[in-house]
């Protein structure tokens, strides 16, 4: 047995209009939705370059909730583009709030986070350096002992 894809699957409050916004925020493409005969989207998928990522409206009455719905969401998406500062400016100029800047982390990284009009949470970054992994560890432990963890 092998696993051959997974795929982020989101459910948000008003799906035409998540739509609408991964295309104008992410530059993400959609490939196609089913919809209700009551405008209720069933299920949509969307292209972020090569990954897919599927999405629909909330069906309560199946116990499927947004995040906006529930007031948190313990799901971060990560992002990994050419540009993330480019990137970031772009989500909040479309109505994106900004959660952290971007800034250069310990593990290789350039990166900061926006949380998308329908509760989820963005983290945007692209490459600036190769770190090995017992490196970041050191980095990591030095950071948390700094006890100034929103620094990385």
């Amino acid at each position: 047995m092998k696993i051959e894809e997974v795929f982020a699957y989101l459910c948000v409050s008003d799906a035409k209009a998540a739509i609408a916004f991964y295309r104008n925020a992410f530059g993400a493409t959609e490939k196609f939705r089913l919809t209700e005969p009551s405008g209720r989207v069933g299920h949509a998928e969307m292209a972020f370059g090569p990954m897919t990522v599927m999405l629909s409206d909330e069906y309560p009455e199946y116990g499927i909730r947004s995040a906006s719905a529930i007031g948190a969401t313990p799901v971060s998406i990560h992002l990994h583009v050419d540009d993330a500062d480019r990137m970031i400016e772009q989500a909040l100029k479309v109505g994106a709030t900004l959660e952290r800047e971007a800034q250069d982390a310990f593990y290789g990284e350039r990166s900061g986070v926006v949380r998308d009009p329908f509760g989820h949470r963005w983290l945007i970054g692209h490459h600036i350096e190769d770190v090995t992994t017992d490196e970041m560890q050191r980095r990591y432990t030095a950071l948390m002992a700094s006890g100034n963890p929103g620094e990385g």
